[in-house]
């Protein structure tokens, strides 16, 4: 049986090897467990080890909090300009992140302006008040 917080962390691994390139292989080799328990963690059909956990965030490079990221209410009010989880995993999302981190840190700058100045004007007044 399936728990929402199994889904919610799969989806977070899922997210997090997406971002960084990696293939189910790539990350499972570095873990020494196969591919298929990949597949497994990511859909939720099987619930992840603290022990495992803690190797997939070490090889992921991120802190272990970052998979329970997003479940609670807290979590949502501290998140100013909180995104939908859905917008994190699509490929398109992705793709623009790995572009802008590509970029020299001055581009960057000038990309976020730009994109800053072309948010409609209720979005933007929202965000100053």
């Amino acid at each position: 049986m399936t728990n929402d917080i199994d889904l919610h962390v799969g989806k977070r691994l899922r997210r997090r090897r997406r971002l960084l390139g990696l293939t189910q292989q790539q990350l499972a080799e570095s873990v020494g467990i196969r591919f298929q328990q990949i597949q497994k963690y990511e859909c939720g059909a099987n619930r992840v080890s603290a022990s495992r956990l803690f190797e997939l965030a070490e090889s992921l490079d991120v802190p272990v909090q970052y998979f329970y990221e997003g479940l609670s209410s807290r979590d949502e009010v501290a998140g100013e300009g909180h995104l939908a989880a859905d917008v994190l995993s699509q490929k398109e999302t992705v793709d623009l992140i790995r572009a802008y981190y590509r970029l020299g840190e001055r581009p960057r700058k000038r990309l976020l302006e730009l994109a800053k100045s072309l948010e409609p004007e209720e979005a933007a007044n929202d965000a100053a008040a």
